[in-house]
Formats: structure tokens, sequence, C-alpha cells
């Protein structure tokens, strides 16, 4: 009988319940067992896992790893898929080796690269790949000669931290004083420049950001699948203008994705963003982690976590040619149960309060939540 396989997959984007789904529903039939950790004890993915517990607060990058290997010991996790902490991580690789757990992410030295975003736009520039004009700000004097630089090229000026994920910070600049257009309708990611620059003049600390142009739709991410060999496995666009969604194969976004891949080993999952400046497509990000939409190549008929986690453990997948393109599509956002949590009691005359879904009842009260533990509800 062939062996259960147990992942663990630690504070990670809500998105990746779909991740793990395609684990359990992989092509061999093989027994998935999944461990969730979060410090949110309302994410998705505790519910989502067999097994699930809140991560310890306030540890340092070095005590995360002993807790993570403690964890991987003592859970026996085959396959670890880090985000949190990812660079302090990958450093200790032979540690999780050592008791028996394989890391589905890339080494420290690619890691390193990719975590720094200036770093990563020279570096990938060396290599013949094209980026957009960007500037490393840290001051109001940096951050005005910059803009002034890309408005007189014609081009929005846009700046975001030098180092984060998921579009956190990003921000797009105006020359137009605050009013009241900008408290109408949803709040706008655009911010004047002047309040900008007395934020900045009055922080404490100098700020990290990058200056650049705002870069145009279409915006194309490629998941990729690379091996410990350099080679990828699995290269496909996913293609996003607006609402519409769709895939690609098409080179001039797949080339440039694998010589970033396979240049800077890119093991396991990554995913390298490109987006247009005027007529050329221009790299805009690369995650060192599977994409919250990956899950999406499902409509291709690839199962990209379940071939991520073979090679992982050693079974390479080999290359990976989608069978089809899935037509354009949408992205509409549906309901996930919660893990149940203790609510303080609600006095007995009074109706408990209504959603859309019906009256919601009253639980028993309790001085702290329930801990995030033992198997899904």
């Amino acid at each position: 009988m062939v062996s259960r396989v147990r992942v663990w997959l630690n504070r990670t984007y809500a998105e990746n319940v779909f991740f793990m789904d395609q684990l359990r529903r992989n092509p061999a039939g093989r027994a998935v067992e999944i461990h969730a950790t979060h410090g949110d004890p309302d994410s998705p993915v505790l519910a989502a896992a067999d097994t699930a517990e809140p991560e310890p607060e306030g540890l340092s990058p070095a005590a995360y790893v002993e807790y993570a290997l403690a964890q991987c010991e003592r859970r026996g996790i085959d396959v670890f898929v880090p985000r949190l902490h990812q660079p302090a991580i990958v450093a200790r690789r032979a540690d999780f080796e050592a008791v028996g757990t394989a890391l589905l992410a890339p080494p420290p030295e690619a890691v390193a690269v990719f975590h720094d975003k200036v770093i990563a736009y020279e570096a990938v520039q060396a290599i013949g790949v094209p980026v957009p004009p960007w500037w490393r700000v840290r001051c109001a004097d940096e951050l005005v000669a910059a803009v002034d630089e890309l408005e007189g090229r014609g081009y929005r000026a846009c700046f975001k931290p030098a180092s984060g994920a998921g579009g956190v910070g990003f921000r797009m600049i105006t020359r137009s004083p605050f009013s009241l257009t900008q408290l109408s309708g949803f709040p706008s990611p655009y911010v004047p420049l002047g309040q900008v620059l007395d934020a900045v003049r009055e922080a404490e600390e100098p700020v990290d950001w990058l200056v650049m142009p705002r870069l145009e739709q279409p915006e194309v991410s490629v998941d990729c699948l690379t091996g410990t060999d350099n080679r990828i496995r699995l290269a496909v666009g996913r293609t996003k203008n607006g609402r519409r969604r769709g895939f690609t194969l098409h080179e001039q976004w797949l080339e440039p994705a694998r010589r970033i891949a396979e240049g800077f080993g890119l093991h396991h999952l990554s995913n390298i963003q490109f987006r247009m400046l005027g007529e050329r497509p221009v790299l805009m990000d690369v995650n060192t982690r599977p994409a919250g939409g990956l899950h999406q190549l499902s409509q291709c008929g690839v199962n990209a976590p379940w071939a991520a986690v073979r090679l992982a453990l050693g079974d390479d997948p080999g290359e990976i040619t989608p069978p089809f393109l899935g037509q354009d599509y949408t992205v509409v956002s549906g309901l996930r149960p919660l893990r149940p949590v203790s609510l303080p009691r609600q006095r007995t005359e009074e109706p408990g309060p209504v959603s859309a879904l019906g009256a919601v009842p009253a639980r028993a009260a309790s001085p702290e939540p329930r801990a995030a533990t033992g198997a899904r509800p």
C-alpha cells in the first residue's frame, strides 16, 4: 500500500484552500493529509485542513524556524510549503531534510535575489529580461526627482515597498489636491504627491520604496514548476484584463519567465508577473512561492500542486504540457466554512443577530477562543 503524504502549509493566503483541494484530488488517488497553521483563527485554510493549530506570535525568524522544525518532526510532515519566514526556513533546508521533511521552496540564493525588488530588477535586467524604469527612494527629495523624471517621460508614477508581496503598499501618485473626489465612491489607490511628501518628511525612519511607471494591462502571471536541475517542468501564463481572465502559452510571456526560473534556480513553484510598458511586456514581479491563483490551471487540465509535491518527494513528473487551454473566465468568490469559535453569551431575552443566511444562534460563553486544533469539522 502506498503511504499517505503529509503536507504542511504555514501562514498562507486564504485562496490556498483550493491548493489543498487539488492535493486531495490528485490523479494518483494517493491519500494526502494536510496540516495548516495561521495567526488568524478565522482563516479558511484552518477549516479546510485535516489538522490545524494557531501559530505563535512574536517569534523572530530564527525562533520561527525552530518552531517549524519541531512541527515537522512532531507531525511527521513529508512536504512543507512555507510562506511566512520563507528566507529563514530555506536557509535551514538540511535541518528539515534531517527530520524527513522536503521544502517546497527555492534555495536561499534564489529567495534572496527576489526578496528585494531592486536587486531582482538589476539581476533579471542583466540576463536580458526587460524591466520598467525604476528608482529606489528613501527620502522626499528622491521621491520628487523620480516622479518628475517619470512624468517628464509621459508616465504616471506609482510606488510600492522595495520588499513586499500581494500588492500591499502599492499607490499611484497624482498632482491633484485632496478633495471630495477622493471621498466619493470606493477608496482609491491614488494619493496626492503633497500628502505623500509630508508623510515621508514626518516619518521617524526613511522609507524604502520602488518608484516606477504605472504599467498597463494585460497582466500575465506565469506559473512555473522547476526542478532542482534548473529545468522547467511546467510554464503556463494566466492572463488578466479587467474582469476577463484566460490562459496563454505565447512565447513573449513564457520565454522570459523560463529564463528567470531556470537562470536563477527558482526550484519548485514560482510565479512570474508581466505587464505592458507601451507596446512591450516588462517584468512586474517575481514570487518565490505558489500563486494564490495557481488552482485556476485546473481549467487547463493541470494539477500543479500535486505535480509540485511529487517533484519535492523526488518523483519527477517530467515535462507537463496542458492538454488544452480553458476558455476565458472571471473569478467569483464563494462561501467557505470556518472553524467554530466560542462567542460571548447573548442575553436570552434579546434576539440573536440576523444575516442573509438566517438567525445566528448564541453560543456558550468561554473566557478564551477554542484552540484551532484537531480534525477539520
